[in-house]
């Protein structure tokens, strides 16, 4: 069956691509290949309250995913699936009266599968295309928000205010919309080039709405039977795969500690030297855990191509979380603090993270040799879609920021473009090996992941995509496929 599956999606995916171009004009609006969307008509400045309604645009979405996941054997615990999903989304964007404007997206997904021969529970990438929580409580498999409701200010030279419902692109949080929803965030978001040569981005977030989600929730709690007296109540909070399962709402009410923490976030860039990058990214949830990021980044231009050797630093400061959850994200507890499960705090989430990569682009190739450290502290706590090793050993539905993790990863890309065009496929491919701590109950594994996407010849506002991941780990029956093809349609 494995073999069968992935023939026909490579087949449907060459039939998409089998003609030439017709028009070379820019569609209305078009998707880059990390999901996030390029704007390239946009309502302007009018002079009226009415105009501000009328001459906005809408922006328009089909979207076809299909997920296949196989195990190197099914047990109570995995299970082989296959999970269609049919949506899509409208976007308005109003045009702007008095440096004001405002957006509203709603957006839809229907998930198709059998929970009989596939529960809901052990389904992996496809968990995304329905509400786990709404399907066991109402039955429901369609998932339909508002996930985007947001007003912007521009009166303040360079400078932009967004007050609401909003996709929050920082180091630490992202939008991720790799399923049918993006992930969004309730807050105020402030961003500035008012300062020369520098990008400045703050977020004040007081609550987070993830891709499977129907409701906003918390940004860093758990959810368990206090928290909800329906089921699988820990599917109503912060449920993301990376999430710190020991921030439950009891512990945090035990604790002392609010429950609906905000998140506060923050982005800097600096390009003031010739070739060089500069950026510092944090993130702080009060009485719990914090971080700060560091990165420089060399352009060196050699006779048509360029190298760019690159450097990374993450501190983590426990800010009291870690005797409340501990000092790994799977939410155990020393009780007393010592070496306990392979920490040797485990009631500290004091953790420190390096990373290196050596960047060379010719022509429209891309290679990328990347290694990141996770020293042997605690786990790095990171669960908004945004990953701290991302541009170094990030590859797909991969986590490898647990502490005392090292990982290596060689990067090929064809024809990247921030347009988010591809008359030309787009080809990523990577093998990613990591060395982690069996004492911490993880395992060492070889990923190879490869990557296509494709707008049709014929009609650019036709977008296929491929990816393939195949995943070779040391545990017992763990090796596993990981497939996914979607089609957008954007009008």
């Amino acid at each position: 069956m494995r073999i069968t599956v992935i023939k026909g999606l490579l087949t449907s995916a060459m039939i998409l691509s089998t003609s030439l171009y017709a028009a070379e004009e820019a569609p209305k609006h078009a998707l880059k290949t990390n999901y996030q969307m390029v704007y390239n008509e946009k309502p302007g400045s009018v002079d009226s309250l009415d105009k501000m309604f009328t001459e906005g645009k809408f922006y328009g979405r089909l979207r076809s995913n299909t997920f296949y996941y196989a195990w190197e054997k099914d047990n109570a615990k995995q299970d082989t699936h296959i999970v269609s999903s049919l949506g899509g989304s409208v976007v308005y964007k109003s045009a702007t009266f008095a440096d004001i404007d405002f957006t509203a997206g709603l957006y839809y997904s229907r998930a198709y599968f059998n929970n009989d021969s596939n529960p809901v529970n052990r389904l992996k990438a496809a968990k995304d295309t329905l509400s786990r929580y709404d399907y066991t409580n109402t039955g429901s498999k369609s998932l339909g928000v508002l996930g985007q409701a947001y007003l912007r200010y521009q009166g303040i030279e360079k400078t932009e205010l967004q007050i609401g419902r909003q996709m929050v692109e920082t180091f630490y949080t992202k939008s991720n919309d790799t399923k049918m929803v993006p992930n969004t965030f309730d807050g105020v978001v402030v961003a500035t080039k008012i300062i020369p040569d520098t990008s400045i981005k703050l977020g004040y977030l007081v609550e987070q709405k993830l891709r499977d989600h129907t409701q906003s929730h918390s940004t860093l709690m758990y959810g368990d039977s206090s928290s909800s007296s329906f089921n699988n109540p820990n599917w109503n909070g912060n449920d993301d795969s990376a999430m710190h399962k020991g921030f439950t709402y009891t512990r945090l009410k035990a604790a002392g500690v609010s429950t609906d923490a905000p998140l506060i976030v923050g982005d800097i860039h600096n390009k003031s030297i010739e070739n060089l990058k500069l950026d510092t990214s944090f993130y702080s949830v009060p009485d719990l855990v914090s971080q700060v990021m560091m990165e420089a980044n060399y352009k060196i231009k050699m006779n048509g191509f360029t190298l760019s050797p690159g450097v990374r630093y993450i501190k983590q400061f426990d800010n009291g979380g870690g005797v409340i959850g501990g000092a790994t994200y799977k939410g155990t507890l020393a009780g007393l603090s010592g070496e306990v499960g392979g920490y040797k705090n485990a009631d500290s989430l004091d953790a420190q993270m390096i990373a290196a990569r050596l960047v060379a682009k010719f022509s429209i190739y891309k290679l990328n040799l990347g290694y990141s450290q996770i020293l042997d502290e605690a786990d790095l706590i990171t669960p908004w879609r945004g990953f701290p090793t991302s541009g170094y050993t990030r590859s797909m539905a991969r986590y490898n920021w647990m502490a005392n993790t090292k990982s290596y990863r060689v990067e090929l890309v064809r024809n990247a473009n921030k347009k988010g065009v591809y008359k030309d496929m787009f080809i990523q491919m990577s093998i990613l090996h990591t060395d982690a701590d069996e004492t911490k109950g993880n395992f060492d594994e070889n990923y190879y992941y490869v990557g296509f996407v494709q707008n049709i010849p014929s009609m650019a506002n036709l977008q296929w995509r491929l990816r393939l991941g195949y995943n070779d780990t040391d545990k017992v029956d763990a090796d596993s496929l990981d497939g996914r093809f979607e089609i957008n349609y954007l009008f």
